[in-house]
C-alpha cells in the first residue's frame, strides 16, 4: 500500500510503498477515503513539531472500517468513521476528570509516534515507520486505537466528514466548549484560515453579535464574512489593537481566539480583550516559543488567557452532532474545501498552498 511519508526533516514528503500490520486487540483497520491537509501536518514538515521520523503524516480523515481487532464492539466492518486523533485511555488522571482531550496516555503516544501500546503498525521493509497522532491518514489504509474511530451516518460525503475530524471540531469546539461564548457578545478571531473560519461560524452559531476577523491576507476576508464575520481587520495595514478597540467603543472584545500559533498574535489576542475578557489560544506554536503579556493587567482588568486542544471536545458525541448540523445546513463544510487532490501525490502541492496562506483546506481523496 502507499502512504505519504516524511522520511527526514529538510525533505519533501514522498509517496512510499509501505507495509501495514493487522490490528491488535482494541484496534481498527480503516480504509482511508479522504484526508484534510492541516497546519499541524505542515508544522511537522517544517520541524516546528519535532516528532520522530520517518513518519506517515495526516490526522484529519474519514474512511471505512476494513477489519476490527479483538474487543472492538462499537464499530464493525463496513461502518463509515471519522478518525479521532486523541484516542483517550479512559483511565488516566485527566480522563477521570472528564478532560479526554488532555489524556496523558494519548499525548505520550503521539509524542513517540506510536499507538497506545508503544509500537507502530507501518513498516518499509525492516524499517519502522511512525504515524502522526496515532492516525496517519495520508495513507491508503491505517490502523488506529479503537477510540480513534467514531462511527458516523453513511449519507455524509467523506471529504466533509474528514474536516470534522480536526478543523471543524477544533474551531467550533473552542467556541462552544472552551470559551462558552454567550449570545450578544463580541468576538475577535485572529487568523482566518481553515480552523479560524470554524471559530467564526462557531461564534455565529453561539449568537455573538459582533465577530471581527483579523488576518494579513486580504483574500481571506470575503470567506470570513461568508462564515459569519461582521467586521474585518487587515493586520498588514492597520494596528490590530486600535482597530478592535475602535469597533468596540473602546472597550475591547468579550472573547478572542488566536488561530495561528505565533507569539505576537497570541499577545494581540490578549490585548484586544476588554475587562473580564477571555482569550483562547487555538493555534499551535513551536514548543520553545514564549509569549509576553503585561502582568499588571491580569489582576487589574480580570482578563483570562487559556488554551483549547482539539476543541476541548468529546469526539464520540461532538463529531456526530456537527455532522448532523452539516446535514441540516446549519454548519458550513462544503465551503471549507478550497482544492481537492485525487491522489496522495498532491500532498506537497497542498502543503505549498497551505504555507502561502490563501486557502482554507485542501482535501486528499484516496
Amino acid at each position: 500500500m502507499k502512504a505519504a511519508v516524511l522520511m527526514d526533516y529538510g525533505q519533501k514528503v514522498s509517496i512510499e510503498d509501505v507495509q501495514l500490520k493487522s490490528p491488535k486487540k482494541e484496534e481498527v483497520l480503516v480504509k482511508i477515503k479522504a484526508a484534510g491537509v492541516c497546519h499541524s501536518d505542515l508544522h511537522v514538515v517544517q520541524a516546528d513539531l519535532p516528532l520522530p521520523v520517518p513518519m506517515v503524516l495526516g490526522h484529519e480523515g474519514a474512511g471505512i472500517v476494513e477489519e476490527i481487532g479483538e474487543g472492538v464492539t462499537h464499530v464493525k466492518k463496513g461502518d463509515h468513521v471519522v478518525l479521532n486523533w486523541v484516542p483517550h485511555c479512559g483511565k488516566c488522571y485527566y480522563c477521570l476528570k472528564g478532560r479526554k482531550d488532555m489524556c496523558e496516555h494519548a499525548q505520550r503516544s503521539a509524542e513517540y509516534g506510536t499507538l497506545l501500546d508503544g509500537t507502530t503498525r507501518f513498516y518499509k521493509g525492516e524499517q519502522e515507520i511512525y504515524q502522526f497522532s496515532m492516525t496517519g491518514t495520508f495513507s491508503e489504509y491505517t490502523v488506529v486505537p479503537a477510540n480513534g474511530v467514531i462511527p458516523i451516518r453513511k449519507d455524509v460525503p467523506f471529504p466533509q466528514a474528514a474536516l470534522v475530524g480536526c478543523g471543524a471540531l477544533t474551531g467550533v469546539g473552542a467556541v462552544v466548549n472552551t470559551a462558552k461564548v454567550t449570545p450578544g457578545s463580541t468576538v475577535a478571531v485572529i487568523g482566518a484560515g481553515g480552523v479560524g473560519l470554524n471559530v467564526i461560524q462557531g461564534a455565529k452559531l453561539a449568537g455573538a453579535v459582533k465577530i471581527i476577523a483579523v488576518d494579513v491576507v486580504e483574500e481571506k476576508f470575503a470567506m470570513a464574512k461568508h462564515f459569519g464575520a461582521t467586521h474585518t481587520v487587515n493586520g498588514a495595514e492597520d494596528d490590530v489593537i486600535d482597530a478592535v478597540l475602535e469597533l468596540t467603543e473602546g472597550r475591547g472584545v468579550d472573547y478572542s481566539f488566536e488561530v495561528i500559533g505565533r507569539p505576537e498574535t497570541i499577545a494581540q489576542s490578549y490585548n484586544v480583550l476588554g475587562k473580564c475578557g477571555l482569550g483562547v489560544v487555538v493555534g499551535v506554536a513551536p514548543p520553545n516559543v514564549n509569549v509576553s503579556i503585561n502582568a499588571f493587567s491580569l489582576p487589574s482588568q480580570g482578563k483570562t488567557l487559556t488554551g483549547s486542544w482539539y476543541g476541548q471536545s468529546n469526539p464520540a458525541i461532538d463529531i456526530p452532532m456537527l455532522l448532523d448540523l452539516y446535514m441540516a445546513e446549519k454548519l458550513k463544510l462544503n465551503e471549507l474545501i478550497s482544492k481537492t487532490y485525487y491522489s496522495l501525490e498532491g500532498v506537497n502541492d497542498a502543503f505549498d498552498n497551505l504555507a502561502a496562506g490563501k486557502i482554507a483546506r485542501s482535501i486528499l481523496t484516496i
